[in-house]
């Protein structure tokens, strides 16, 4: 008995000495977001597909990394997503949260994850103040920003001759900051803002607005919203016979399942930025033929590639650091560049903006189109340099100037 005690005693520490045990780490990750209303197609249950998928992709549990996966519907309510943040931090054992679209629901979260010393990786939402004034050491801005959609539509519109623009603005946070840092772009072009209409969010009847931006005899209309408020826009603009009058329509923010919604006929030619397409290469092709497979057959938006791609790297930095002590991630994934199918490689810089490549696009004409999802043709690539704020001008605390 006594040996065999003394066998299942040096069996039982030579397995607690093994690696897999030794480092077995538990992640508990958050996918916060819009799973019912107007940014539903662009992030909801395909943002929670796409967390999977890195999870997988990263084959964390052969690592002895166990990773579970939560969700919840923010209703877009600053309200709501805050009482859902504290829950999942303070009871749920939440270790970080992922996606939150809706500028007013992430400006909310952002500051509670700094709080409760948790860390953040947005995908969803617009606001460059996430990596300005209202920054935090403990969120990273993934995907896209305001300043990088004005960059980008906005420069190319008044290159083109767009000199004259009327905003239709959506009235919360997103909407302010698309609005402000556009009309930046437009007049340091030599551009004139002629004009702005607040609407109200979310919104189902924009005639009125329109029938403004229509009188302002604007050359562009810049739509700063989003989801299904870009679709009513794009759609009852095209009703008032708006585009066929000479002005031109600026989706400030369109997702492909904008122009999915919307199809070819109405979409045709708007520019648009994004920093992620299904079609762009090999590599984006196989991801997201994976992933549409999962989705009902719905290519990714570039929200739910972030989400895929803002996991990946957290994964590796608690793989590196063998554990998930948020200071010491979050350092841990500043220090390494990213790289990923997705979005190649990049860097995140001291504020929390992730850098990487944003694509200026122009939707097809339907007989340029050779089938379903295929959508967009390239106009031009900003770098990662070019696209985001530069540090020099970014009012981050964090960011010693």
């Amino acid at each position: 008995m006594k040996l065999k005690a003394i066998l299942a005693t040096t069996a039982l520490a030579a397995l607690m000495a093994s690696p897999a045990l030794a480092q077995q780490i538990s992640v508990k990750a958050g996918v916060l977001n819009d799973r019912s209303g107007l940014y539903a197609d662009l992030s909801g249950e395909g943002s929670v597909i796409a967390a999977r998928m890195a999870v997988e992709d990263f084959k964390a549990a052969e690592k002895g990394i166990k990773v579970e996966i939560v969700s919840a519907d923010h209703q877009n309510k600053p309200d709501v997503g805050s009482t859902i943040a504290r829950q999942w931090y303070d009871q749920d054992g939440v270790d970080l949260i992922l996606d939150v679209p809706t500028s007013s629901v992430a400006l909310a979260v952002s500051q509670i994850t700094k709080e409760k010393n948790k860390i953040l990786i947005n995908s969803g939402a617009g606001t460059s103040d996430l990596t300005g004034k209202a920054c935090s050491p403990n969120t990273i801005h993934w995907t896209y920003d305001t300043y990088a959609l004005a960059q980008g539509t906005g420069g190319a519109m008044v290159k083109a001759g767009g000199d004259t623009w009327f905003f239709m603005t959506a009235d919360y946070a997103f909407g302010h900051a698309l609005e402000r840092d556009t009309s930046a772009v437009v007049t340091k072009a030599g551009g004139k803002v002629l004009g702005t209409v607040r609407t109200p969010f979310p919104g189902t009847d924009f005639s009125s607005f329109l029938l403004q931006a229509q009188a302002s005899k604007a050359k562009v209309i810049g739509l700063a919203n989003a989801g299904g408020d870009l679709i009513n826009s794009v759609k009852q603009a095209s009703e008032f016979g708006i585009t066929q009058g000479g002005q031109k329509l600026a989706g400030l923010l369109t997702f492909i399942s904008d122009v999915h919604a919307l199809g070819l006929q109405a979409a045709q030619g708007l520019v648009l930025t994004e920093s992620f397409y299904w079609d762009r290469d090999d590599q984006t092709r196989a991801w997201s033929e994976r992933f549409a497979k999962l989705n009902g057959g719905k290519k990714p938006s570039m929200v739910q590639a972030g989400v895929y791609s803002g996991l990946l790297h957290y994964l590796k930095a608690v793989e590196a650091t063998k554990g998930k002590d948020a200071a010491t991630v979050m350092a841990k994934m500043k220090e390494m560049p990213t790289e990923d199918p997705i979005f190649g490689k990049g860097s995140i810089r001291i504020n929390g903006r992730k850098l990487h490549d944003m694509y200026l696009y122009e939707v097809k004409k339907p007989s340029e189109s050779k089938g379903p999802w295929d959508y967009y043709k390239q106009i031009a690539v900003l770098s990662g340099e070019q696209a985001f704020q530069p540090l020099s001008e970014s009012e981050c605390p964090l960011v010693k100037k």
